[in-house]
């Protein structure tokens, strides 16, 4: 009889589109489970260790597998990923009981490990774990930035991109299997091609994915604004399967902050950019995200980053605590904003974007919405617009006693009523 193993995730959806690579070579020999509570035989942990929660996190699932293992619960346990990457040799020493530890980039010898040989012809294929309607597009990996708070070239390594036809060869295979929605993904998007091809090529892989038959909506996340391919923009406004969303992490506004960081655009650049996707592509809808209580932020520093907020209007923003990471740059600053300060920082932004959402919400209320319907909860569809990523983003919710829906199709929605981060609507 076949073993049962279970492939749990941690961390970013990079992580799990390694996992689901990991699955699709291991499902002739295996019963596969994916972040299930359900008793298996082997255990294989796709850890983050990016920051100090994720790190904690890791660690915690992986002693916890130890302690089930000793009890008899589990036969073996492997851990892989970026927490494996990074500090292996650490993790080897003090938690001898897990059976192997292995990078990023160690697919052959997870496999070898598992008793399993290395299929090439089904490099490109995966076994999706998200609903079958949308899937993450992983198109690089590892990053050439320097971003002083940033591990991420430490764990993944220097940027590498999959070349033009692999890539459409995994879209083809994703779409085959009913997938309608990709989610581009990678440490810097926007990077992309540069290694392979001499320069960015992210625009035209965009056209060339969209050429694909069954794919309908392609997202763009994790989008450098330093060198920004202007030429993208284009893309965007042109090409009908293309979300208009960008994801365009900032991070903050300050000049000696940014410079500091090393992201290689200041504050005018950065409102140069903003106004330039604005004129290029018109109801573009853009998530950034920010960091608060960075080494040396002061009061006044953080509150040109509250009015930059208040002024811009970000439709998606998500905030994040500086975590001071050992390896980084950064590192050799003195991390002297206290965490209550860096959590008061956090709030104060988090409040004033939840009354954004709000006003920009209200504005959509009457208006008709092409909406991807994702799940069924409770008493409604759950749906997202192509202004919304799944997980991170605003849902639109539709009452299911007035309809009934099929999951992953597309509908118009009327917009009824919006509070701060959902709609509601019905089907026209």
């Amino acid at each position: 009889m076949k073993q049962k193993i279970n492939i749990i995730t941690l961390g970013c959806s990079k992580n799990l589109v390694d996992s689901e690579v990991l699955m699709r070579q291991l499902d002739d020999k295996y019963i596969i489970h994916h972040d299930s509570n359900d008793k298996a035989d082997v255990l294989v942990i796709n850890t983050c260790g990016f920051i100090g929660d994720a790190k904690e996190e890791s660690i915690d699932m992986i002693l916890q597998a130890v302690e089930a293992k000793k009890n008899g619960e589990l036969k073996k346990v492997f851990v892989t990923g970026c927490l494996s990457e990074r500090y292996k040799k650490d993790l080897q020493d003090e938690i001898e009981a897990v059976d192997g530890f292995f990078g990023v980039n160690e697919l052959p010898e997870v496999l070898t490990a598992l008793d399993v040989d290395l299929k090439k012809e089904l490099l490109g294929e995966r076994q999706i774990t998200t609903p079958k309607h949308f899937a993450y597009l992983k198109v690089s990996e590892g990053c050439d930035r320097n971003c002083s708070f940033c591990a991420i070239p430490l764990i993944r390594g220097k940027h590498k991109s999959k070349s033009k036809e692999e890539i459409i060869s995994e879209v083809e295979f994703l779409a085959s299997n009913g997938v309608k929605e990709l989610l581009l993904i990678a440490q810097d998007l926007t990077y992309y091609g540069i290694d392979i091809y001499g320069e960015k090529e992210l625009p035209d892989l965009v056209n060339q994915i969209s050429k694909v038959a069954g794919i309908e909506w392609i997202r763009l996340h994790y989008a450098y604004p330093a060198q920004f391919p202007m030429g993208l923009l284009k893309v965007m406004r042109e090409n009908p399967k293309v979300c208009n969303y960008l994801d365009i992490p900032l991070q903050h506004i300050n000049d000696r902050i940014l410079l500091s960081m090393k992201r290689g655009l200041g504050e005018e650049g950065t409102v140069r950019l903003l106004e330039k996707i604005n004129i290029e592509v018109p109801g573009a809808v853009l998530r950034t995200t920010l960091i608060v209580g960075y080494p040396g932020e002061t009061e006044e520093e953080f509150q040109q980053l509250y009015d930059f907020v208040e002024k811009y209007q970000f439709d998606r923003l998500g905030v994040f605590k500086y975590a001071h990471e050992e390896g980084t740059s950064a590192y050799l600053l003195e991390d002297n904003v206290s965490e209550d300060e860096k959590q008061d920082r956090l709030d104060r932004l988090m409040m004033l974007q939840q009354q954004i959402s709000l006003d920009l919400n209200k504005q959509k209320e009457g208006r008709l919405l092409k909406t991807i319907i994702d799940r069924k909860e409770g008493d409604y569809y759950i749906g997202r617009s192509e202004y919304d990523s799944p997980e991170v983003d605003n849902e639109v919710l539709i009452l299911a006693n007035d309809f009934s829906l099929t999951i992953g199709e597309f509908y118009t929605v009327r917009i009824n009523k919006a509070d701060f981060f959902d709609l509601y609507g019905e089907i026209v």
